[in-house]
């Protein structure tokens, strides 16, 4: 089994910047693709960023130039820098980690989220 524990939202100015964290524990073999979602009430859950394996990253286009994925192989962990925070960034940001670990009878795939935190841009 894999749990997720993030980290690092809050409130913050419009122009701030908040880091969002999310690591990983659990007999993980291997972590494929890491991502951050957003959500907000009454709306389906977005893509905001992704980043594989080999580090290629992937952004909504309403965050490139400002928000920056980035992974740490060695904690299972992975990170979102966010800069010049708008108001309309407010969500419920959700990790998403994608892989193998091992479970009982042998190697088993994972896509797991983690429980959500909030972050909230003020005008």
């Amino acid at each position: 089994q894999v749990q997720l524990v993030e980290s690092g939202g809050g409130l913050v100015q419009a122009g701030g910047s908040l880091k969002l964290s999310c690591a990983a524990s659990g007999t993980i073999f291997s972590i494929n693709s890491m991502g951050w979602y957003r959500q907000v009430p009454g709306k389906q859950r977005d893509l905001v960023a992704t980043i594989t394996s080999g580090g290629s990253t992937n952004y909504a286009d309403s965050v490139k130039g400002r928000f920056t994925v980035s992974r740490d192989n060695a904690k299972n962990t992975v990170y979102l820098q966010m800069n010049s925070l708008k108001p309309e960034d407010t969500a419920v940001y959700y990790c998403n980690l994608a892989g193998s670990y091992y479970g009982v009878g042998g190697r088993r795939n994972f896509n797991s989220w983690g429980q959500g935190t909030q972050v909230t841009v003020s005008s």
